[in-house]
């Protein structure tokens, strides 16, 4: 024989509370069919843990229950250089059937083969508070962090767990919460704002974690929640990208309370990595908030120059005025910020359309108030834009809406030196017969105020024979 008695449980479980006494309790069991035996319990840690009965005899096929107490402790006792404390179980056959407490330590005082090893069973902390030190202190637990882990959820309640879910994704530990989750933790539970366990995640900017949460079934609360806001503000685009893909009742245009959208709060922060990945997604640049700016006003009064050239070429939003009548180029000049005038002249989209020789955008430019004869930084209309880029359809439209057909720039040069410049005799054509005079010129074009390349015209007489006659007049 080789143990006289048999302990019920390889483990005794304490629900650890702070600054309380803590109790498990196990039963042995005498093997004997005839005979009592004696029993001593010792522990690992005498100074921590006590019995109720460190001494003991269990009559023959008979039980006993013990109760193992631990002093009042501010945390639990864990730690990663240690191993857990154990209980001893040691027993001796006593044929009387009695024995006084110094019959008992004259007993076991000595080993020898009357003295039975009969088991060693683990104390095991259990319970929330053990499942948020662990939480908070898993970065020196090392690998004992798993094995405590899943003793100490053992005690906890669904709600308990869910609690704790909470502060192992403050943590930015993917373990913990995927080990709290298959306890069965609750992954939809609400915080007290209403916002949802992924909105914790992403405030966390835990990639892990929000791809653990959105795999164990975590969705996000449209109504409560602003998981993309909160991502478009740490202009982390590898959250957005997670978020649009994988959760999709999220809705890329919602509005927190003051109206902004996550278009809106990129824009004001001068996030355009975030700015850009959520305008591809299909959010907009042209929602107003409470105050009535777009994306636009934002970036514009904050100076983020780089947002403002992308939200110019991905939305409308450049004539939109805000509550107070304010455009987002009123916006920037109010702070300061010179830089972004040029890109934000209003007549900036019309430039841009004639240029590129796009009829229908400049026709709505136009609609829209564009001033048709507005001048860039050089001092250029849009019709010097369409003639020296051969737009003979823009011309004509600008033209129509009563462009100025010798509007000189800033170094003297009008719309029809620009076609003869780039050789469109058409667009030349089209500007005399809607006035333009060949001499016209200013003192300060180089060369007196003719264009070059007037030999590409020597079939247009129109073009060149006037110029040359007022040749005397050049200094």
């Amino acid at each position: 024989m080789d143990r006289l008695v048999k302990p019920d449980v390889k483990e005794v479980e304490l629900s650890f509370k702070s600054g309380q006494k803590c109790s498990g309790v196990f039963r042995l069991t005498n093997l004997m069919h005839t005979m009592s035996v004696a029993v001593s319990l010792t522990t690992t840690n005498p100074t921590l843990f006590s019995f109720s009965q460190p001494f003991s005899v269990i009559p023959p096929l008979s039980s006993l229950s013990y109760t193992l107490f631990s002093q009042p402790l501010d945390q639990p006792p864990l730690c990663s250089t240690h191993h857990h404390d154990v209980i001893t179980v040691r027993s001796a056959m006593l044929p009387t059937g009695k024995a006084h407490p110094d019959d008992f330590r004259r007993l076991f005082s000595f080993p020898g083969c009357h003295v039975f090893m009969d088991a060693a069973i683990t104390i095991s902390f259990v319970g929330p508070r053990v499942v948020e030190f662990l939480i908070a202190h898993y970065a020196k637990m090392g690998p004992k962090l798993s094995s405590s882990l899943g003793k100490a959820i053992s005690g906890c309640s669904e709600s308990q767990l869910t609690k704790s879910l909470k502060l192992a994704i403050e943590s930015e530990n993917p373990d913990l919460v995927s080990a709290l989750i298959d306890a069965g933790a609750e992954v939809n539970s609400k915080d007290s704002d209403g916002g949802s366990l992924l909105g914790s995640a992403v405030k966390a900017g835990s990639v892990d974690m929000v791809r653990v949460l959105i795999a164990s079934g975590c969705r996000a609360d449209n109504s409560a929640d602003r998981v993309l806001h909160d991502a478009a503000a740490m202009n982390r685009v590898d959250l957005i990208e997670i978020l649009c893909k994988s959760s999709g009742n999220l809705e890329l245009n919602s509005a927190d309370s003051d109206g902004r959208t996550p278009v809106h709060i990129a824009a004001a922060r001068g996030h355009v990595e975030a700015l850009r990945f959520l305008l591809s997604a299909g959010g907009s640049g042209e929602i107003r908030d409470s105050k009535g700016w777009t994306p636009l006003h934002h970036s514009s009064a904050a100076g983020h120059y780089d947002v403002v050239e992308c939200l110019l070429e991905r939305s409308n939003a450049k004539y939109v005025v805000d509550r107070d009548g304010k455009t987002a180029f009123a916006l920037a000049a109010e702070n300061g910020h010179t830089e972004l005038l040029a890109p934000l002249r209003l007549n900036d989209a019309l430039h841009r359309a004639a240029r590129l020789g796009d009829v229908n955008r400049v026709k709505s430019c136009l609609a829209e108030g564009a001033t048709v004869n507005g001048r860039d930084q050089n001092g250029w209309t849009p019709l010097h834009r369409a003639a020296f880029k051969g737009g003979i359809e823009c011309a004509r439209v600008l033209l129509n809406h009563g462009a100025q057909v010798d509007a000189v720039d800033e170094a003297g040069y009008t719309p029809l030196h620009c076609a003869v410049e780039a050789g469109h005799a058409p667009v030349a054509m089209l500007l005399i017969a809607h006035g333009a005079r060949p001499g016209t010129k200013n003192a300060s074009v180089k060369g007196g105020g003719l264009p070059r390349n007037l030999d590409r015209f020597k079939n247009h007489p129109a073009l060149v024979v006037k110029p040359f006659c007022h040749e005397k007049e050049r200094v």
